[in-house]
C-alpha cells in the first residue's frame, strides 16, 4: 500500500535508508525526533512510503516549492527514491513516484523534478520510464 508516512514510520524509514546510501541508523535523540517532527509538520514536505506486510519497503520524498514565476505556480522536487534490496523490480518505487506526481498535480505544480546520484543505466532508464527526462535541465551539486 502506498501512502504518506506517519510519526510511527521513523524507524522503518531509517532502516530503509540503509538501502539508499546510509551506512548506519542515526542515534535516536532529540535532534532526530525534532527533525522528523519538522518534516511531518511541513505541509509542503511529503514522505511517501510503500508498505508491504507492515514493513516500509520503498519510499521517496516530494517537496512542493512555492514559486513566484510560471504564473505563481509551485514546482515539485523528488529526492531519496529507494527500495529495499529484497523488494526491487516489483513496481513499488513506481507507485511512490506516481503518488508524488498526483500530489504535484493536486498542488497545481507546473513541473516535477527528480534528482538522483545514480549513474546506473538501469536506474536512469527506470526514471525515464516513469516520465522523467534528463534532457531538460542540468543539475549541479555543491556539498556543504
Amino acid at each position: 500500500m502506498v501512502r504518506e508516512a506517519t510519526a510511527n514510520d521513523l524507524h522503518g524509514l531509517l532502516e530503509l535508508y540503509l538501502h539508499l546510501h546510509e551506512t548506519r541508523i542515526p542515534d535516536d535523540n532529540d535532534h532526530l525526533r525534532d527533525t522528523w517532527n519538522q518534516i511531518l509538520n511541513n505541509p509542503n514536505h511529503h514522505v511517501i512510503v510503500y508498505e508491504e506486510d507492515g514493513k516500509i519497503v520503498s519510499s521517496c520524498n516530494c517537496l512542493i516549492v512555492p514559486n513566484l514565476t510560471r504564473n505563481v505556480r509551485p514546482f515539485a522536487l523528488v529526492e531519496y527514491v529507494v527500495t529495499h534490496g529484497e523488494y526491487r523490480n516489483r513496481g513499488y518505487a513506481g507507485l511512490c513516484l506516481s503518488y508524488a506526481k498526483e500530489l504535484a498535480i493536486g498542488c497545481n505544480c507546473y513541473k516535477i523534478m527528480l534528482v538522483t546520484g545514480s549513474k546506473d543505466p538501469k536506474t536512469l532508464h527506470f526514471y525515464e520510464s516513469c516520465g522523467y527526462s534528463s534532457r531538460d535541465k542540468t543539475a549541479f551539486v555543491q556539498t556543504l
